[in-house]
């Protein structure tokens, strides 16, 4: 459904029944990255999924910022009558949930964060610059091939051809103008000051993850008042749909 959030419409699934959990995607990703995840949460939870500003079926109407989507959460928890919630996010998405779980931490109940984002490293924040260049230039056709080359391990991509291509179909669908402007908001963003973040803390990291490999999970559970880590073998970035039933699991049992 489309949902008018901040004087903006945003595509939002609702599903299930029980304690809200609201998961979030990452860059390139949209509700559907957690539709092998809310087939089971459902059956426990209310699922509120969200395509960011930017991304899907939710048109960038302005510039984004980590900060305009942590107000856009805000917001939409605020039109659900929501006190509290359980966030599950990837990627980028961690980072919004992490800027939004420091901000409010007495509205986090639980949090699990799939393939860690913290700020980006110089380095990091110019290859994102110019990725948003080149896709606003050439299209996201000429960058799909090295996401998922970097994104995905090479498990998947040998034993689970679907993953790719799915993977692939979600890049291609994306606005060029809203996926550059949400690298460039990735490549602006600042840490959170996670040591706010007082509720439970699960950290589901790849083990062939080259975008957020596993140390970056276990230094930050580190800095977590609550937090731990899972490491998945043969998993690489997509967390969500390399390894489904693991992530699933875990996520049950954690929530």
């Amino acid at each position: 459904m489309i949902k008018t959030v901040r004087n903006k419409r945003l595509a939002v699934d609702i599903d299930g029944s029980g304690d809200p959990v609201l998961l979030i995607h990452g860059l390139g990703g949209t509700t559907n990255v957690w539709g092998p995840q809310v087939q089971a949460l459902a059956q426990k939870f209310t699922t509120i999924r969200i395509d960011l500003e930017g991304s899907g079926r939710s048109a960038a109407v302005g510039p984004l910022s980590i900060e305009s989507w942590v107000e856009d959460l805000e917001a939409l928890l605020h039109a659900e009558g929501l006190n509290s919630v359980r966030l599950v996010a990837h990627s980028l998405g961690t980072l919004i949930a992490q800027h939004f779980s420091a901000r409010r931490p007495e509205r986090v109940v639980r949090l699990a964060l799939l393939g860690i984002n913290r700020a980006p490293a110089d380095a990091r924040r110019q290859v994102l610059r110019k990725r948003a260049d080149g896709v606003r230039s050439n299209g996201l056709e000429q960058i799909v091939d090295s996401v998922i080359e970097g994104g995905l391990s090479k498990e998947t991509r040998r034993s689970n051809p679907l993953v790719e291509a799915f993977v692939r179909e979600l890049l291609l669908r994306q606005s060029a103008e809203g996926y550059a402007r949400s690298c460039e908001a990735v490549a602006s963003a600042d840490a959170a000051d996670i040591a706010k973040i007082t509720c439970p803390v699960l950290l589901v990291a790849g083990a062939e993850d080259t975008v957020s490999p596993p140390a970056v999970s276990q230094t930050a559970a580190a800095e977590l008042p609550n937090g731990k880590t899972l490491i998945l073998e043969s998993c690489g970035h997509w967390l969500p749909l390399e390894r489904p039933a693991e992530v699933t699991q875990a996520l049950v049992d954690f929530l």
